[in-house]
């Protein structure tokens, strides 16, 4: 008989990986909370929101880092790690191991929800038919959100960036 896995969170048995994106998910559901029109009947959706973007969000970044640089001729690998205090970061790493980049998941997800501090107008929307409704109306609404124009564009213009960066930066 073998006891519980050491890398899982005895609470949750989620690794750590997955329970710091569920932590990220918690803080961005905290700001919607003072973004979207709520009610403190909503809470149990907001977190359903916001730990879905986050995990939805950052496990569907990371392998299409890897699609668009690897067929832009500069393939990079893409990791999801842990800082020195436990949150969780997008490593990007070359062929060879060299560090190109790191982005700290909570940086990712407002460059991917946020315009200039603000929620997207498109993002917005989506996540308020969210709030309100049935079950499959919120995950209707929060596809809707993943797939929008301006969360894919944020997405691309965030692998430009990586693809640009330089040795040295």
């Amino acid at each position: 008989m073998t006891g519980p896995d050491p890398q899982l969170d005895p609470e949750t048995q989620l690794d750590p990986e997955t329970q710091a994106l569920m932590d990220e998910g918690d803080r961005l559901a905290r700001h919607l909370a003072q973004t979207l029109d709520v009610t403190l009947h909503d809470q149990p959706r907001l977190i359903f929101l916001g730990r879905s973007l986050a995990l939805n969000l950052v496990r569907a970044f990371l392998p299409t880092v890897e699609h668009i640089t690897r067929r832009a001729g500069k393939p990079l690998h893409a990791l999801l790690e842990l800082d020195e205090r436990g949150r969780a970061v997008v490593q990007t790493v070359t062929a060879d191991g060299e560090l190109r980049g790191v982005l700290p998941v909570d940086d990712l997800l407002r460059d991917l929800l946020f315009v200039r501090g603000t929620l997207n107008p498109v993002v917005r929307t989506h996540l308020q038919e969210g709030v309100h409704g049935d079950e499959h109306r919120a995950t209707r609404a929060l596809v809707s959100c993943l797939n929008s124009r301006p969360v894919l564009d944020a997405m691309g213009k965030q692998i430009r960036v990586w693809m640009g960066m330089r040795k040295g930066r």
